[in-house]
Protein backbone atom coordinates (compact mmCIF):
# COMPACT_ATOMS: atom_id res chain seq x y z
CA UNK A 1 0.00 0.00 0.00
CA UNK A 2 1.62 3.31 -0.81
CA UNK A 3 1.21 6.04 1.80
CA UNK A 4 -0.21 9.41 0.16
CA UNK A 5 1.39 12.16 -0.04
CA UNK A 6 0.16 15.55 1.65
CA UNK A 7 -0.91 18.36 -0.56
CA UNK A 8 0.36 21.23 -0.37
CA UNK A 9 -2.74 24.00 -0.56
CA UNK A 10 -3.45 26.91 1.44
CA UNK A 11 -2.74 26.91 5.31
CA UNK A 12 -5.39 26.21 7.35
CA UNK A 13 -6.03 28.31 10.78
CA UNK A 14 -4.94 25.65 13.32
CA UNK A 15 -1.55 25.15 11.53
CA UNK A 16 -0.96 29.12 11.27
CA UNK A 17 2.05 30.58 13.56
CA UNK A 18 0.28 32.78 15.87
CA UNK A 19 3.52 34.96 16.51
CA UNK A 20 3.41 35.68 12.76
CA UNK A 21 -0.02 36.90 12.34
CA UNK A 22 0.15 38.77 15.54
CA UNK A 23 3.28 40.96 14.32
CA UNK A 24 1.95 41.19 10.86
CA UNK A 25 -1.22 42.56 12.42
CA UNK A 26 1.19 45.25 14.74
CA UNK A 27 2.99 45.87 11.69
CA UNK A 28 -0.29 46.70 9.84
CA UNK A 29 -0.73 49.06 11.98
CA UNK A 30 2.53 50.80 12.30
CA UNK A 31 2.18 51.30 8.46
CA UNK A 32 -1.19 52.87 8.50
CA UNK A 33 0.14 55.42 11.11
CA UNK A 34 3.31 55.60 8.62
CA UNK A 35 0.96 56.23 5.48
CA UNK A 36 -1.40 59.32 6.97
CA UNK A 37 0.60 62.23 6.14
CA UNK A 38 1.04 60.58 2.91
CA UNK A 39 -2.56 60.08 2.49
CA UNK A 40 -3.55 64.01 3.20
CA UNK A 41 -0.35 65.60 1.74
CA UNK A 42 2.04 65.28 -0.42
CA UNK A 43 4.16 61.65 -0.98
CA UNK A 44 6.86 64.13 -2.15
CA UNK A 45 7.16 65.40 1.59
CA UNK A 46 6.53 61.90 3.26
CA UNK A 47 9.89 61.09 4.59
CA UNK A 48 10.13 64.81 5.64
CA UNK A 49 10.40 64.18 9.22
CA UNK A 50 8.35 66.23 11.64
CA UNK A 51 6.53 69.52 10.13
CA UNK A 52 7.80 72.43 12.04
CA UNK A 53 4.84 74.18 11.55
CA UNK A 54 2.89 71.76 14.18
CA UNK A 55 2.39 72.55 17.43
CA UNK A 56 0.53 70.96 21.04
CA UNK A 57 -1.24 67.72 20.56
CA UNK A 58 -0.05 67.29 16.26
CA UNK A 59 3.73 67.88 17.27
CA UNK A 60 3.23 65.38 20.22
CA UNK A 61 2.03 62.68 17.00
CA UNK A 62 3.94 63.54 15.05
CA UNK A 63 6.77 63.12 16.86
CA UNK A 64 5.75 59.91 18.09
CA UNK A 65 5.04 58.55 14.82
CA UNK A 66 8.06 60.19 13.13
CA UNK A 67 10.53 58.57 16.46
CA UNK A 68 8.94 55.54 16.98
CA UNK A 69 6.96 53.62 13.98
CA UNK A 70 8.45 55.69 11.02
CA UNK A 71 11.27 53.33 8.65
CA UNK A 72 10.24 50.39 11.58
CA UNK A 73 6.90 49.93 10.88
CA UNK A 74 7.41 48.55 6.75
CA UNK A 75 10.87 46.98 8.19
CA UNK A 76 9.21 44.78 10.24
CA UNK A 77 6.58 43.87 8.01
CA UNK A 78 9.55 43.21 5.46
CA UNK A 79 11.18 40.93 7.74
CA UNK A 80 7.71 38.95 8.43
CA UNK A 81 7.56 38.48 4.86
CA UNK A 82 10.40 36.96 4.21
CA UNK A 83 9.45 34.68 7.53
CA UNK A 84 6.19 33.89 5.57
CA UNK A 85 8.35 32.55 2.68
CA UNK A 86 10.49 30.58 4.82
CA UNK A 87 7.66 29.16 6.27
CA UNK A 88 5.44 28.39 3.22
CA UNK A 89 8.88 26.82 1.60
CA UNK A 90 9.09 24.65 4.64
CA UNK A 91 5.72 23.06 4.45
CA UNK A 92 6.19 22.58 0.90
CA UNK A 93 8.96 20.41 1.44
CA UNK A 94 7.25 18.91 3.92
CA UNK A 95 4.54 17.81 1.59
CA UNK A 96 7.05 16.46 -1.39
CA UNK A 97 5.22 18.91 -3.30
CA UNK A 98 6.54 21.53 -6.00
CA UNK A 99 7.47 25.38 -4.95
CA UNK A 100 8.53 27.43 -7.43
CA UNK A 101 5.60 27.55 -9.80
CA UNK A 102 2.90 27.79 -6.91
CA UNK A 103 5.14 30.60 -5.65
CA UNK A 104 5.91 32.28 -9.21
CA UNK A 105 2.12 32.37 -9.10
CA UNK A 106 1.76 33.89 -5.67
CA UNK A 107 4.41 36.61 -6.56
CA UNK A 108 2.80 37.40 -10.01
CA UNK A 109 -0.24 37.73 -8.18
CA UNK A 110 1.04 40.14 -5.63
CA UNK A 111 2.70 42.05 -8.86
CA UNK A 112 -0.53 42.25 -9.96
CA UNK A 113 -1.83 43.72 -6.65
CA UNK A 114 0.60 46.21 -6.17
CA UNK A 115 0.20 47.71 -9.69
CA UNK A 116 -3.70 48.20 -9.37
CA UNK A 117 -3.22 49.74 -5.81
CA UNK A 118 -0.15 52.15 -7.32
CA UNK A 119 -1.37 53.03 -10.20
CA UNK A 120 -5.25 53.12 -9.87
CA UNK A 121 -5.59 53.93 -5.73
CA UNK A 122 -2.99 54.95 -4.00
CA UNK A 123 0.83 55.87 -5.17
CA UNK A 124 2.35 55.00 -1.88
CA UNK A 125 2.36 51.60 -2.68
CA UNK A 126 4.88 48.49 -1.50
CA UNK A 127 3.76 45.94 -2.96
CA UNK A 128 5.54 46.19 -6.14
CA UNK A 129 8.83 45.93 -4.53
CA UNK A 130 7.64 43.39 -2.40
CA UNK A 131 6.78 41.61 -5.43
CA UNK A 132 9.91 42.05 -7.11
CA UNK A 133 12.04 40.95 -4.50
CA UNK A 134 10.18 37.95 -3.97
CA UNK A 135 10.91 36.74 -7.39
CA UNK A 136 14.77 37.34 -6.28
CA UNK A 137 14.07 35.40 -3.23
CA UNK A 138 12.68 32.50 -4.90
CA UNK A 139 15.80 32.11 -6.77
CA UNK A 140 17.94 32.27 -3.38
CA UNK A 141 15.56 29.69 -2.16
CA UNK A 142 18.18 26.64 -1.53
CA UNK A 143 20.64 28.23 0.36
CA UNK A 144 21.08 27.75 4.08
CA UNK A 145 19.68 29.92 6.58
CA UNK A 146 23.02 31.21 7.62
CA UNK A 147 23.75 32.55 4.04
CA UNK A 148 20.01 34.15 3.97
CA UNK A 149 21.33 35.95 7.15
CA UNK A 150 24.74 36.95 5.71
CA UNK A 151 23.86 37.96 2.43
CA UNK A 152 20.57 39.75 3.44
CA UNK A 153 22.67 41.40 6.29
CA UNK A 154 25.27 42.32 3.32
CA UNK A 155 22.68 43.33 0.82
CA UNK A 156 21.29 45.74 3.51
CA UNK A 157 24.30 47.29 4.45
CA UNK A 158 25.09 47.97 0.88
CA UNK A 159 22.22 49.78 0.95
CA UNK A 160 22.83 52.18 4.17
CA UNK A 161 26.33 52.37 2.75
CA UNK A 162 25.36 54.14 -0.46
CA UNK A 163 23.19 56.23 1.00
CA UNK A 164 26.03 57.31 3.73
CA UNK A 165 28.16 57.59 0.46
CA UNK A 166 25.92 60.21 -0.78
CA UNK A 167 25.59 62.00 2.37
CA UNK A 168 29.66 61.85 2.00
CA UNK A 169 29.28 63.74 -1.46
CA UNK A 170 26.80 66.41 -0.41
CA UNK A 171 29.35 67.84 1.95
CA UNK A 172 31.80 68.94 -1.27
CA UNK A 173 30.68 72.59 -1.79
CA UNK A 174 28.57 73.31 -4.10
CA UNK A 175 26.89 70.16 -4.06
CA UNK A 176 25.20 69.61 -0.94
CA UNK A 177 22.92 72.85 -1.79
CA UNK A 178 21.29 73.00 -5.33
CA UNK A 179 20.28 76.21 -7.23
CA UNK A 180 17.03 78.61 -7.64
CA UNK A 181 15.70 76.58 -9.67
CA UNK A 182 16.14 73.05 -7.71
CA UNK A 183 14.38 74.40 -5.43
CA UNK A 184 11.52 75.74 -7.77
CA UNK A 185 11.59 72.17 -9.57
CA UNK A 186 10.89 70.60 -6.40
CA UNK A 187 8.32 73.21 -5.55
CA UNK A 188 6.48 73.00 -8.55
CA UNK A 189 6.61 68.83 -8.15
CA UNK A 190 4.40 69.09 -4.81
CA UNK A 191 2.34 71.76 -5.97
CA UNK A 192 1.02 69.26 -8.73
CA UNK A 193 0.79 66.36 -6.21
CA UNK A 194 -1.69 68.92 -3.86
CA UNK A 195 -3.71 70.04 -7.58
CA UNK A 196 -4.26 66.63 -8.12
CA UNK A 197 -5.18 64.42 -5.54
CA UNK A 198 -6.65 67.48 -3.52
CA UNK A 199 -8.81 69.56 -6.19
CA UNK A 200 -8.36 67.06 -9.50
CA UNK A 201 -10.95 64.13 -10.77
CA UNK A 202 -10.26 60.39 -11.08
CA UNK A 203 -8.39 61.06 -14.39
CA UNK A 204 -5.87 63.63 -12.72
CA UNK A 205 -5.31 61.86 -9.84
CA UNK A 206 -4.69 58.64 -11.45
CA UNK A 207 -2.26 60.98 -13.83
CA UNK A 208 -0.69 61.80 -11.05
CA UNK A 209 -0.24 58.35 -9.69
CA UNK A 210 1.35 57.04 -12.88
CA UNK A 211 4.14 59.92 -13.32
CA UNK A 212 4.84 59.29 -9.37
CA UNK A 213 5.31 55.59 -9.91
CA UNK A 214 7.95 55.80 -13.32
CA UNK A 215 9.65 59.22 -12.24
CA UNK A 216 10.28 58.40 -8.15
CA UNK A 217 9.38 54.62 -7.34
CA UNK A 218 11.07 52.98 -10.30
CA UNK A 219 14.34 55.41 -9.60
CA UNK A 220 14.19 54.79 -5.79
CA UNK A 221 14.47 51.06 -7.03
CA UNK A 222 18.18 51.19 -6.65
CA UNK A 223 17.92 51.57 -3.36
CA UNK A 224 14.52 49.99 -2.15
CA UNK A 225 15.12 46.20 -3.85
CA UNK A 226 18.65 45.95 -2.15
CA UNK A 227 17.33 47.11 1.12
CA UNK A 228 14.44 45.11 0.90
CA UNK A 229 15.34 42.06 -0.38
CA UNK A 230 18.04 42.07 2.82
CA UNK A 231 15.23 42.44 4.88
CA UNK A 232 13.64 38.82 3.33
CA UNK A 233 16.36 37.00 3.62
CA UNK A 234 17.12 38.26 7.27
CA UNK A 235 13.44 37.43 8.16
CA UNK A 236 13.47 33.91 6.42
CA UNK A 237 16.71 32.92 8.09
CA UNK A 238 15.48 33.39 11.26
CA UNK A 239 12.18 31.50 10.60
CA UNK A 240 14.66 28.56 9.11
CA UNK A 241 16.60 28.74 12.34
CA UNK A 242 13.54 28.14 14.73
CA UNK A 243 13.16 31.87 16.27
CA UNK A 244 8.99 31.15 15.92
CA UNK A 245 8.60 27.49 15.88
CA UNK A 246 11.00 26.95 18.86
CA UNK A 247 11.04 30.09 20.85
CA UNK A 248 12.64 27.75 23.74
CA UNK A 249 15.61 26.62 21.76
CA UNK A 250 16.19 30.30 20.80
CA UNK A 251 15.93 31.77 23.90
CA UNK A 252 19.64 33.40 23.91
CA UNK A 253 18.69 34.68 20.33
CA UNK A 254 15.51 36.25 21.46
CA UNK A 255 17.11 37.84 24.31
CA UNK A 256 20.57 39.11 22.10
CA UNK A 257 17.71 40.50 19.44
CA UNK A 258 15.62 42.38 22.01
CA UNK A 259 18.65 43.76 23.81
CA UNK A 260 20.71 44.44 21.35
CA UNK A 261 18.11 45.81 19.05
CA UNK A 262 16.70 47.89 21.36
CA UNK A 263 20.25 49.94 22.03
CA UNK A 264 21.27 49.96 18.74
CA UNK A 265 17.99 51.14 17.18
CA UNK A 266 17.40 53.50 19.79
CA UNK A 267 20.87 55.08 19.51
CA UNK A 268 20.82 55.23 15.75
CA UNK A 269 17.52 57.41 16.05
CA UNK A 270 18.57 59.63 18.67
CA UNK A 271 21.12 60.72 16.69
CA UNK A 272 18.88 61.46 13.53
CA UNK A 273 16.52 63.67 15.36
CA UNK A 274 20.26 65.29 16.80
CA UNK A 275 21.59 66.06 13.66
CA UNK A 276 17.59 67.22 12.25
CA UNK A 277 14.55 66.44 13.20
CA UNK A 278 12.97 67.69 10.04
CA UNK A 279 15.21 66.31 6.90
CA UNK A 280 14.18 67.93 3.60
CA UNK A 281 14.33 65.82 1.00
CA UNK A 282 13.39 68.72 -1.77
CA UNK A 283 16.83 69.55 -2.05
CA UNK A 284 19.18 67.13 -0.22
CA UNK A 285 21.79 68.69 1.94
CA UNK A 286 25.04 66.35 4.20
CA UNK A 287 22.95 66.59 7.23
CA UNK A 288 19.26 65.99 6.34
CA UNK A 289 21.09 63.05 3.53
CA UNK A 290 22.83 61.53 7.27
CA UNK A 291 19.57 62.24 9.43
CA UNK A 292 17.89 59.99 6.86
CA UNK A 293 20.29 56.90 6.80
CA UNK A 294 20.28 56.85 10.37
CA UNK A 295 16.76 56.87 10.83
CA UNK A 296 16.10 54.14 8.10
CA UNK A 297 18.96 52.35 9.66
CA UNK A 298 17.43 52.40 12.93
CA UNK A 299 14.59 50.32 11.42
CA UNK A 300 16.35 46.81 11.26
CA UNK A 301 17.23 46.86 14.88
CA UNK A 302 13.85 48.26 16.36
CA UNK A 303 11.96 45.69 13.97
CA UNK A 304 14.46 42.95 15.43
CA UNK A 305 13.81 44.08 18.66
CA UNK A 306 9.92 43.86 18.28
CA UNK A 307 9.45 40.38 16.85
CA UNK A 308 11.90 39.25 19.67
CA UNK A 309 9.47 40.62 22.27
CA UNK A 310 6.46 39.62 21.09
CA UNK A 311 7.32 36.15 20.35
CA UNK A 312 9.28 35.52 23.96
CA UNK A 313 5.64 37.24 25.66
CA UNK A 314 3.56 34.96 23.20
CA UNK A 315 6.25 31.94 24.44
CA UNK A 316 5.62 33.48 27.96
CA UNK A 317 1.83 33.11 28.41
CA UNK A 318 1.05 36.83 26.99
CA UNK A 319 -2.52 36.58 24.79
CA UNK A 320 -3.35 40.74 24.29
CA UNK A 321 -0.55 40.24 21.35
CA UNK A 322 -3.50 37.64 19.48
CA UNK A 323 -5.61 40.64 19.50
CA UNK A 324 -4.05 41.72 16.35
CA UNK A 325 -3.47 38.03 14.56
CA UNK A 326 -6.81 38.45 12.83
CA UNK A 327 -6.13 41.25 11.54
CA UNK A 328 -2.52 40.34 10.64
CA UNK A 329 -4.37 37.07 8.80
CA UNK A 330 -6.22 39.83 6.51
CA UNK A 331 -3.19 42.13 5.95
CA UNK A 332 -3.47 42.38 2.63
CA UNK A 333 -7.25 43.35 2.15
CA UNK A 334 -6.79 45.64 5.32
CA UNK A 335 -3.86 47.40 3.31
CA UNK A 336 -5.66 47.96 0.33
CA UNK A 337 -9.16 49.26 2.57
CA UNK A 338 -7.29 51.35 4.25
CA UNK A 339 -5.92 53.29 0.67
CA UNK A 340 -9.49 52.94 -0.62
CA UNK A 341 -11.04 54.81 2.37
CA UNK A 342 -8.14 57.10 3.28
CA UNK A 343 -8.29 58.62 -0.68
CA UNK A 344 -12.40 58.42 -0.73
CA UNK A 345 -11.93 60.97 2.24
CA UNK A 346 -8.95 63.19 1.51
CA UNK A 347 -9.21 63.14 -2.40
CA UNK A 348 -10.94 65.60 -4.61
CA UNK A 349 -12.71 62.77 -6.14
CA UNK A 350 -14.13 61.63 -3.06
CA UNK A 351 -15.04 63.55 -0.22
CA UNK A 352 -12.50 66.25 -0.46
CA UNK A 353 -10.97 66.58 3.06
CA UNK A 354 -7.45 66.83 2.16
CA UNK A 355 -6.01 69.91 4.09
CA UNK A 356 -9.36 70.19 6.54
CA UNK A 357 -7.86 67.41 9.13
CA UNK A 358 -5.80 68.06 11.64
CA UNK A 359 -2.92 65.95 11.95
CA UNK A 360 -4.10 64.80 15.40
CA UNK A 361 -7.70 64.20 13.77
CA UNK A 362 -5.64 62.03 10.94
CA UNK A 363 -4.01 60.18 13.46
CA UNK A 364 -7.14 59.44 15.37
CA UNK A 365 -9.04 58.66 12.43
CA UNK A 366 -6.60 56.08 11.57
CA UNK A 367 -6.59 54.47 15.07
CA UNK A 368 -10.14 54.66 14.79
CA UNK A 369 -10.21 52.79 11.13
CA UNK A 370 -7.61 50.30 12.73
CA UNK A 371 -10.15 49.11 15.16
CA UNK A 372 -13.11 48.51 12.85
CA UNK A 373 -10.76 46.57 10.98
CA UNK A 374 -9.17 44.40 13.65
CA UNK A 375 -13.61 44.20 14.98
CA UNK A 376 -14.44 43.19 11.26
CA UNK A 377 -11.26 40.69 11.04
CA UNK A 378 -12.72 38.67 14.48
CA UNK A 379 -16.16 38.89 12.50
CA UNK A 380 -14.89 37.67 9.22
CA UNK A 381 -12.90 34.92 9.81
CA UNK A 382 -15.17 33.08 12.22
CA UNK A 383 -17.08 32.86 9.15
CA UNK A 384 -14.80 32.40 6.38
CA UNK A 385 -10.90 30.73 6.50
CA UNK A 386 -8.90 33.93 4.36
CA UNK A 387 -9.49 37.18 3.83
CA UNK A 388 -11.65 38.44 0.55
CA UNK A 389 -8.32 39.42 -0.99
CA UNK A 390 -6.40 36.63 0.68
CA UNK A 391 -8.83 34.37 -0.82
CA UNK A 392 -8.75 35.64 -4.48
CA UNK A 393 -4.82 35.35 -3.90
CA UNK A 394 -4.89 31.99 -2.84
CA UNK A 395 -7.20 31.06 -6.01
CA UNK A 396 -4.55 32.22 -8.03
CA UNK A 397 -1.24 31.03 -6.32
CA UNK A 398 -2.86 27.19 -6.16
CA UNK A 399 -4.66 27.37 -9.62
CA UNK A 400 -7.75 26.23 -7.48
CA UNK A 401 -10.72 27.71 -5.73
CA UNK A 402 -9.65 27.06 -1.95
CA UNK A 403 -12.93 26.70 0.13
CA UNK A 404 -13.81 29.96 1.92
CA UNK A 405 -16.53 29.33 4.56
CA UNK A 406 -15.86 27.80 7.83
CA UNK A 407 -17.07 24.09 8.51
CA UNK A 408 -19.01 24.11 11.67
CA UNK A 409 -19.37 21.26 13.60
CA UNK A 410 -22.60 19.40 13.34
CA UNK A 411 -25.11 18.85 16.56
Amino acid sequence: MTASVPEFAPVAAPQRVAALDALRGLALLGILLSNVSGFAGPLLELHDGIDPALRGADRAWATFVYVAINDKAWSLFALLFGMGFATMLARAQAAARGFVAVYLRRSLGLLAIGLIHAWLIWAGDILVTYALCAFALLALRKLSAQTWLALGGALYAAGIGWMLLIAAALTVPGVAVGGPQDLAAAQAERAAEVAAYAHGDYAAATAQRLWFFFDFVVSGWTLMLPLTLGLFLIGAGLARSGVLADPQRQRERLRAMLAWGLAVGAALTAASVALTATPSTAVFTARSMLAQTLHLAAGLPLALAAIAAIVSWLHAGARWPLRFAAAGRMALSHYLTQSLVATWLMYGYGLGQWGRWSYSTLILAALALFVAQMAFSTWWLRRFRFGPLEWLWRAFTYARWPPLRVERAAG
